[in-house]
């Protein structure tokens, strides 16, 4: 069997293949009214397809903690019961289908309240459902973004416990994956890198103290996640800075730090935290990072990035640069991407009987 197609257990939860879904923001969701943040049949829609094309583990779109966490007024949101509701729905069908529903926990940080991608992402204000974003640093990601709120100690130790919050929801919603989110530009990220993070305090200035509110938030989770499901987390493993930015060193320093607070898999990404850099973008050209990290600890990890077909993905696995591959776009154009794949390399994938037909 290829080793894409084999599974792979992490605590007591074992995944069906390696094939994965990435989270990808849909910016769908209601912004306003009892279902602000709750999924809906789009969701749905869009997450029940990717199961039925035999995707291993499907992670949500970022997920946020609290109303100011969404990156968008239109993103999903797990801080109140009846997002709790709307969810089981979909993990309901997902689990139905031997995927593994994973969510991601995310706050946007100083990246909050933007307009969906395809009306331009730029800044809005609460004319048009937005608000004030908060950040390590009264630093603005770029000229167009607002200047963010600089968060106080008090208003971090909250929300360290909004994210506990929301797990304890993804709990009871039925996922049995959770992935904190530290990439992308985003707040843990914002912390984490000394490009965003100018603080003076406990939160800020070295390595130890940029990564205290990274580690709180892993361990808060870890506290109310239960002992046998496996916990992740996605990282920007460079800044893609020369200078004054987070680096790949540091996140094999990180990563070692994480697999001690309780983390089972890192999800390795790149970037998004800095505007106007160069980014080498091209096939795989994330996977690197990834395989960097499986070379120098002992933390399993996930690749992500332009990984578009069936032998490349084989490829990363069986050259042991990562332990499982992450879709995106790919998913989006083919949701039966996993399906397609089998058939190519000879492995086994589960088929709805309903479309036995197809095999």
């Amino acid at each position: 069997m290829s080793t894409l197609f084999q599974p792979f257990t992490l605590r007591d939860v074992t995944i069906p293949n390696r094939v994965w879904m990435a989270p990808m923001c849909q910016y769908s969701a209601d912004p306003e009214g009892p279902g602000t943040g709750a999924p809906n049949d789009w969701h749905f829609t869009h997450l029940a397809a990717r199961a039925a094309g035999g995707t291993g583990l499907i992670l949500t779109e970022a997920t946020a903690v609290s109303p100011e966490g969404r990156i968008s007024p239109y993103d999903l949101g797990i801080w109140n019961d009846a997002q709790v509701e709307a969810f089981r729905r979909i993990t309901r069908f997902l689990v139905s289908q031997g995927t593994v529903p994973g969510i991601q926990l995310a706050h946007a940080g100083r990246k909050a309240s933007t307009d969906r991608t395809w009306k331009g992402g730029g800044p809005v204000g609460p004319e048009a459902y937005g608000w004030q974003p908060l950040a390590p640093s009264a630093v603005a990601f770029d000229e167009r973004h607002t200047v963010p709120t600089e968060l106080t100690v008090d208003q971090i130790k909250e929300i360290v416990g909004q994210f506990a919050d929301a797990a304890r929801r993804a709990l009871a919603a039925g996922f049995e994956v959770a992935e904190i989110h530290g990439a992308h530009g985003y707040l843990i990220n914002e912390f984490l890198s000394p490009h965003s993070n100018r603080r003076t305090d406990a939160y800020g200035g070295s390595y130890e103290n940029r990564t205290r509110f990274a580690l709180e938030v892993v361990d808060a989770v870890r506290q109310v996640w239960p002992e046998d499901k496996p916990l992740f987390f996605r990282i920007s493993a460079t800044d893609w800075l020369e200078e004054g930015g987070w680096t790949a060193d540091d996140t094999v320093r990180f990563a070692a730090d994480l697999q001690a607070h309780g983390i089972d898999l890192l999800d390795v990404s790149t970037g998004g935290n800095a505007s106007g850099v160069h980014i080498p973008v091209r096939p795989g050209y994330q996977v690197p990072f990834a395989a960097r990290v499986k070379a120098e600890t002992s933390l399993p990890v996930a690749a992500v990035g332009l990984i578009t077909d069936a032998e490349q993905a084989e490829k990363i696995l069986a050259n042991d640069e990562a332990d499982a591959v992450l879709l995106g776009r790919e998913l989006l154009r083919n949701p039966s991407w996993a399906r397609h794949a089998a058939r190519e390399l000879g492995g086994d994938v589960h088929v709805p009987d309903q479309y036995h037909r197809s095999v």
